[in-house]
């Protein structure tokens, strides 16, 4: 995968040596500014759009965030209860599969409770009545696999072959929509708005007998609403022209998009030395800070790299050979000492941070580009890694 950075923007002059290292630094401005495109698109295409927590949960602007969007959607019970706590408006939770002793919390707490196949809801049947009994309200949703595949990377792929996520359109008859509000469609992976016509050109010809026994359509994530380069305007003229034809609320659910191009990593170098390269260790880990950088695999942007110099393999602190994050062109070869910054880390990466092999957890701040003010929000210590041991 190719990174989708758009470059440093305000970092560019931003210290990297006014916080600990490592620390994610999210710049609050910029996500001012995307929340801002997002409010603009649900207002203009009738759309209610959701932050999907799994990408950006840092609810720390949760209020931010509420005074832009329509709500939350959730993976699961710690993540519904996260929304609950600091998080306003609409919350949808959707997981692959539910736990039994987790479900009654979950549809307590749950606007919209999406299942993964018609089986599983009818498992449950006993918990829904129970609750809706109890006085809860909630709606409850079908997510399907449209069988039409768009993403770059295979294990991005929502429809490959053998997914776990979603049902089979092929396999979706009259008699699964029984009891259910709506649909749930969510196959793309930071892409644009081309991917997602083509996907509903190939969809809805199969949907059309039974679009009207629904009364919303949840479109899922992976949508780049907020890079400089996607078509906005085509995407609240498909929103608005599907909710009227077939008489359909429409949800959105950006992730990445809420936090593009909002924040760094810092980091520090801790060693160079000669292997048939300059090979630099930093305290950030790929496999520890940045998984996505080995699972996808991609290159992150680093932040002022040069145009000519010597070429750098970059690497983190623990014992894994893989820890790669990539190779740089510098100036000169870093020294010890020398503070770096990857691009675009705010999304995805901060909330898959990990412990593995000891290696310290990233700091958490936030930085308003406009006044120049930083707070540090976290900092993480020995008893974070000993105690989420036995």
């Amino acid at each position: 995968m190719e990174t989708k950075a758009a470059g440093p923007g305000a970092f560019a002059r931003f210290d990297l040596t006014r916080v600990p290292s490592p620390c994610f630094v999210v710049d609050e401005v910029a996500v001012r500014r995307n929340l801002a495109v997002l409010k603009d698109v649900g207002e203009r295409s009738g759309a209610r759009v959701l932050l999907a927590l799994k990408a950006f949960s840092m609810w720390s602007l949760a209020d931010l965030v509420g005074k832009h969007l329509d709500g939350t959607c959730a993976s699961g019970l710690w993540e519904a209860r996260l929304a609950r706590e600091h998080y306003h408006g609409h919350l949808t939770t959707y997981s692959p599969a539910y736990k039994r002793e987790d479900l009654p919390e979950i549809l307590r707490l749950s606007d919209t409770v999406i299942f993964n196949s018609p089986d599983q809801m009818a498992r449950f049947a006993n918990l829904i009545a129970a609750a809706r009994a109890a006085g809860e309200v909630f709606d409850i949703g079908l997510r399907l696999n449209p069988e039409h595949s768009e993403a770059e990377v295979a294990k991005y792929d929502p429809c490959q072959i053998g997914s776990r996520l979603g049902f089979p359109v092929s396999q979706l008859r009259p008699e699964h929509l029984e009891g259910v509000d709506g649909l749930h469609i969510h196959a793309l992976c930071e892409q644009g708005f081309e991917p997602l016509k083509r996907i509903w050109a190939s969809l809805e010809p199969r949907l059309e007998c039974m679009l009207a026994r629904v009364k919303w359509l949840n479109l899922g994530g992976g949508h780049h609403i907020t890079r400089a380069d996607y078509r906005r305007e085509d995407l609240i003229a498909f929103v608005r022209e599907v909710s009227d034809r077939h008489g359909l609320q429409i949800y959105l659910e950006p992730g990445e998009a809420i936090a593009l191009d909002a924040g760094i990593l810092v980091g520090e170098i801790l060693d160079s030395f000669d292997n048939g390269m300059v090979v630099a260790i930093t305290d950030i880990s790929a496999t520890c800070h940045m998984p996505d950088v080995i699972e996808a695999p991609y290159r992150p942007a680093l932040l002022n790299e040069a145009e000519d110099g010597v070429m750098v393999r970059i690497g983190g602190p623990s014992c894994l050979a893989g820890d790669i994050i990539g190779d740089y062109v510098f100036a000169a070869p870093p020294q010890p000492g020398d503070r770096i910054a990857f691009l675009d880390q705010a999304h995805y990466s901060m909330v898959k941070t990990n412990t593995f092999n000891g290696v310290a957890l990233p700091a958490i701040a936030i930085w308003n580009s406009e006044t120049d003010a930083l707070t540090l929000i976290r900092q993480f210590d020995y008893p974070d890694f000993r105690d989420r041991l036995s």
